[in-house]
């Protein structure tokens, strides 16, 4: 029988590295949490072979006392509590304790470090937990750190990393992250001698957002503000035409630290749910300010995931708000005809801004592209005292991300000079961008006497002219949001109407079919449907909601069915009800269907009392909009 032994101290710690320190990445996010930790409005981050032969972190922070300097690679050092209770409370980015000393067991580690208050700073050198020298130098007031040769001394998880060039990607990453949880901090990320992100500090998230995601993103944004007992949420969200096939593109920050939270994630997508199509997923950048005592982070050495006191109060808080910021909005997808060839975005770079009546004309006509509003009125141009002779197409262009603002006051806010930004030279390119005008919508009660039906085409698609815009309305996707709304009113005011079916269809459930039917049975009830035991597992369904009927009853019930399988066990009863009538939209009136005139107008008049009738229950959008500019370019009547 083998003999039980303490391991010592180097075995030990090598062990704990491996809980914190998985790749070059984590070591980045240690070290500039503690940057932030300690006050700094400026860090700088600098990697070689991606992180794995070199890291450079400097930051202005507050430094480290000389006779603390040994002391913070201790385990379990740490200046962020003292005693157990604190944990109720803690608000800074790392308390644990663990970064500095897993980081030197496993890397060859340098420190310089310097107080404000000192005439001269330290030089500490620690190689695989032992400390090698420590001398006084002089250097400017802050911290840097640099980390060579990452798990130069356990090669076997060496061997674990990825290509330089996927590292680096972890770590910008991650730089982009933190930029973004944290505004008013200054972040320069260098890759290789070259700056990949190089953020003002200037608390303006939206700048931040431009600087990484650029201009398309950033012109489709919503404003988020919301507060309810002591928990704040501010930010942005993207409009439904943002949307990915992953959710790399879902941010959110509690308390400034980036996080991952089931119960946010879930709210976010149910919030989006009708507005978007199914395996897509939106843009965010929210932050949370919760109290500490409402959260616990101590769940993963890694502080990445964490829990709420209050799981449900969360999901509903955050449901709200981003359904509230998407609701009763005008966002009708803009397509131009044909196909236009787009380069992708280069990396914004800050430059000088131009001269301003030249800004001034630019920013009215970048508003131009990326915003529809009907019918502008640009104001006089002034003559420029100096203006480039150059063609304006081979100019630099710079863009600020456009506030949302009415009328002819939007386009008076565009000639106030702001932050620009300048793009390498690229063809002028027509992106489909998402309006959002706050006048003259298409549906609303005073617009429908301005509107021009001028037929249907393919059995499918309404053409309404209105103003200078073609509007395209695919009557299936209409009618279903009509009768989704429909159904929904009538779960709401439990008032529905039934169809007897004459013979009963019988069903035979599973038993995982059987326990769902009795959980939601007072939902289906409720709309319509009269459901009874027929005897073992199977059921008798004898009636139908009203707009059902004609429809194969049997598949579509079970589909609900099915589909009530995924929800969570904490939806709330509004959920439950969307899912079903989002089932329902079934009964829609197809695609190849002839229409009359008399019923497409109809259905315009039921899409005027929605609160969004602009995307069908599954997220496609009921109405695309073409401009007469996008036309006459097409037709060369505008070169």
């Amino acid at each position: 029988m083998n003999q039980i032994a303490v391991l010592d101290q180097q075995t030990i710690d090598k062990i704990a590295a491996g809980e914190v320190i998985e790749r070059p990445a984590s070591i980045v996010k240690e070290l500039v949490e503690n940057a932030i930790d300690a006050g700094a409005n400026a860090v700088t981050v600098e990697i070689r072979d991606g992180g794995t032969s070199f890291i450079r972190i400097t930051d202005n922070g507050s430094g480290i006392e000389p006779d603390q300097v040994r002391m913070a690679f201790l385990r379990h050092a740490t200046s962020k509590i003292r005693h157990v209770e604190d944990l109720l409370d803690v608000t800074s980015l790392g308390f644990r304790g663990e970064a500095l000393s897993s980081i030197a067991a496993v890397c060859q580690v340098e420190l310089i470090t310097r107080t404000a208050d000192s005439l001269t700073g330290v030089r500490y050198v620690i190689e695989g937990g032992r400390e090698k020298s420590m001398e006084e130098i002089g250097a400017p007031s802050g911290t840097t750190f640099l980390v060579r040769n990452i798990f130069y001394n356990t090669p076997a998880r060496r061997k674990f990393l990825k290509t330089a060039q996927t590292e680096a990607g972890y770590v910008s990453d991650l730089m982009e992250r933190i930029a973004l949880s944290n505004p008013k901090v200054s972040f320069k990320f260098i890759v290789g001698g070259q700056t990949k992100l190089h953020t003002s500090g200037n608390h303006r998230l939206k700048d931040i957002i431009y600087n990484i995601y650029g201009r398309e993103i950033t012109a489709q944004l919503l404003d988020i503000s919301s507060e309810e007992e002591h928990i704040r949420i501010e930010g942005f969200i993207g409009k439904p035409v943002i949307s990915r096939g992953n959710r790399n593109f879902e941010n959110y920050f509690v308390n400034g630290r980036y996080i991952k939270s089931s119960i946010i994630s879930r709210a976010i997508e149910d919030a989006y749910h009708t507005f978007m199509m199914k395996h897509k997923y939106p843009f965010t950048a929210l932050h949370f300010t919760i109290p500490g005592d409402l959260l616990d982070i101590n769940v993963h050495p890694t502080k990445m995931e964490l829990r709420f006191s209050n799981n449900e109060g969360m999901y509903r808080l955050v449901y709200e708000t981003v359904r509230a910021a998407l609701s009763g909005r005008e966002l009708i997808p803009q397509v131009t005809l044909g196909k236009e060839e787009q380069k992708k975005p280069e990396k914004p770079v800050f430059q000088k801004p131009l001269p301003e009546p030249f800004e001034q004309k630019r920013r009215v006509q970048e508003t131009m592209k990326v915003t529809s509003l009907p019918k502008p009125v640009l104001p006089p141009e002034r003559p420029a005292a100096a203006v480039s002779s150059e063609p304006e197409t081979k100019r630099s262009e710079a863009v600020a991300a456009p506030e949302k603002s009415k009328g002819a006051s939007y386009l008076h806010s565009l000639s106030k000079p702001e932050h620009s930004t300048s793009f390498p030279k690229k063809p002028e390119v027509r992106e489909v961008v998402q309006q959002d005008f706050f006048s003259e919508k298409l549906l609303d009660p005073v617009s429908v006497k301005e509107h021009r039906i001028i037929g249907q085409v393919f059995d499918t698609y309404w053409l309404v002219e209105f103003h200078d815009q073609l509007f395209i309305i695919d009557q299936h996707a209409a009618h279903e949001k009509v009768l989704y709304e429909r159904m929904l009113k009538t779960l709401k005011t439990r008032e529905y109407t039934s169809q007897y079916l004459n013979p009963p269809v019988i069903l035979t459930l599973t038993m995982q079919e059987e326990v769902l039917l009795k959980k939601y049975m007072e939902h289906f009830t409720s709309i319509g449907f009269e459901i009874e035991e027929f005897g073992g597992r199977e059921y008798a369904l004898r009636a139908i909601p009203d707009n059902l009927f004609g429809i194969a009853k049997e598949a579509l019930f079970l589909e609900m069915l099915d589909d009530l399988a995924v929800q969570p066990e904490t939806s709330s009863t509004e959920l439950i009800d969307d899912r079903i009538a989002t089932m329902s939209c079934k009964a829609a009136v197809k695609g190849n269907h002839r229409m009359s005139a008399a019923e497409v107008h109809a259905l315009i008049n039921e899409l005027l009392t929605l609160d969004n009738p602009y995307n069908c229950p599954h997220g496609r959008p009921t109405i695309v909009a073409m401009t007469k500019y996008d036309m006459e370019r097409k037709f060369k009547r505008i070169v």
